[in-house]
């Protein structure tokens, strides 16, 4: 029996010829598979490590994580304000320096304390709120004691004026000055400082002689000046 051989065959040469071609053509097929296998697989990986997951804005997270009760910084702008050391010393000083009478004089009208006395220039009764002192003409007006001189100004009634404040809450209020004045708003003085002259500028008091009107207020109520002097300077 021969041994048959399908190469030999009609068959077997045309498979021959094209099974170079079928085996190159599952090579292929194969190769693209396992391509397009590959292909899923990254694809499938890098889909997994894209995952995008929504993040809080940083402003929202902030708040949210705010602390209650934290102490704010101060600044220059939110600082309180405090006195200034001239202040502090003007206060202290006023305990410690003499007062004296702005003149030296007779007291030609004394202080009312809220009763209502006689103007001789205006003829009605009024209070008086101050001392008036008799002085000549020109004769140097001095600062009762240490202090800041707040207000220099022309008075259509009280004429040429002059306040200082003396700390601790007394006010001297000086009227009826020549415009002469040796002080100027924002000036300190010390007790006994030539701060202006005696005139005769007051119409309100133009009848009476001569005088410097000389009145204290302590905290906005009028205070007599002699009680207020001290007994060994009077």
């Amino acid at each position: 029996m021969k041994n048959f051989s399908i190469k030999n065959t009609k068959l077997g040469k045309t498979l021959g010829k094209k099974g170079l071609y079928i085996t190159a053509g599952a090579c292929l097929l194969a190769l693209a598979g396992a391509g397009v296998a590959a292909y899923n697989k990254t694809v499938d990986s890098i889909n997994k490590s894209l995952v995008i997951t929504e993040t809080e804005p940083v402003v929202t997270r902030a708040a949210e994580n705010k602390v209650e009760d934290v102490p704010k910084e101060t600044t220059a702008a939110t600082k309180k304000p405090t006195e200034s050391k001239t202040d502090e010393k003007t206060d202290l000083d006023t305990k410690t320096q003499p007062n004296i009478m702005p003149v030296t004089g007779e007291i030609i009208t004394e202080f009312s304390n809220g009763e209502l006395v006689k103007s001789e220039t205006l003829g009605v009764w009024k209070t008086h709120d101050g001392i008036d002192i008799k002085a000549d003409l020109g004769t140097p007006v001095k600062a009762m004691n240490k202090g800041k001189v707040i207000k220099v100004w022309s008075d259509p009634l009280w004429g040429n004026c002059i306040n200082i404040d003396h700390g601790n809450g007394v006010t001297g209020h000086y009227y009826g000055l020549t415009a002469a004045a040796t002080v100027s708003e924002g000036d300190y003085v010390n007790s006994g400082d030539v701060i202006g002259a005696v005139g005769d500028t007051a119409q309100i008091e133009i009848a009476e002689a001569t005088h410097l009107h000389f009145a204290l207020d302590r905290n906005g109520i009028w205070t007599d000046p002699v009680d207020f002097i001290s007994p060994s300077t009077k």
